[in-house]
């Protein structure tokens, strides 16, 4: 082959060749897992997420503590595959979990509910043989949190104080995008004032404005395979948290992200 043809052979090879992003998609990490030793069968209800029970119990239990991968509550809420690498107990398909917590151990980089880390066994008594195990070499890739038939719930956190402090979290938020802020705004006035994140997931405001309120979230990450996985989008509830809110309350917002 002349120079020539090589040096277009190689220049149509380079075009046609993944970026070096796209090939990294959907790849695996590997790392290591342990599990809550102390821990009932779900997760735990005091994580860093601030989910309270509702984190010991999404996703059936199976939920995780992380280190890294917390980055500092936007990890909050994000979905996992993970599954072990010993071909003699652990299935192909492992588990996938929903981050809740923020911990490490031994240079792990999750800390699994007993059920989840169980869940990587290719059988009931596999998984019993992998908790026998303490931890295990496993690897890991981000993939989308599914919520079948639910929307993304805005829950006010118990520590809201009506009308003096509302602080809320954003619960069942399917996909692979990160909430990285959040606005609220007066629906009358359509004044909007950026929140600060309280502590993992939770968003919080002193003094916040009278009457009924409407949440917004910017959204950015995603599917590397998405042209727009990179741009940050607001997404806007289509139902407001009302004017006379209270701890505990959980409200529908009416829109699910795809």
């Amino acid at each position: 082959m002349s120079p020539l043809l090589k040096a277009v052979f190689l220049l149509i090879t380079l075009l046609h060749s993944p970026s070096p992003a796209a090939a990294a998609t959907n790849l695996f990490i590997k790392s290591k897992a342990a599990y809550y030793p102390n821990s009932s069968q779900n997760g735990t209800s005091d994580g860093a997420c601030g989910y309270r029970s509702f984190g010991a119990n999404l996703n059936g239990g199976d939920v995780s503590a992380a280190s890294a991968l917390y980055r500092n509550g936007v990890g909050c809420g994000a979905c996992y595959q993970v599954r072990c690498t010993r071909s003699d107990l652990c299935s192909d398909n492992g588990v996938r979990i929903v981050l809740t917590d923020s911990g490490a151990s031994d240079g792990t980089d999750f800390i699994l509910s007993q059920h989840a880390f169980a869940e990587m066994g290719q059988t009931a008594d596999s998984g019993k043989s992998l908790l026998d195990l303490g931890w295990v070499n496993i690897e890991y890739r981000r993939v989308s949190c599914s919520y079948p038939n639910k929307n993304i719930q805005i829950k006010i956190d118990e520590s809201s104080n009506f009308p003096n402090y509302l602080a809320f979290l954003i619960e069942f938020q399917q996909g692979d995008k990160d909430i990285t802020a959040v606005q609220l705004c007066e629906t009358v006035s359509s004044t909007c004032k950026l929140l600060d994140r309280s502590h993992g997931a939770v968003w919080a405001v002193v003094s916040p404005p009278a009457g009924s309120l409407s949440v917004r979230m910017l959204l950015n990450g995603g599917d590397a395979d998405d042209d727009n996985s990179e741009e940050e989008s607001w997404v806007v509830p289509a139902n407001n948290i009302p004017a006379n809110w209270s701890p505990a309350a959980s409200i529908d917002s009416g829109i699910q992200l795809n």
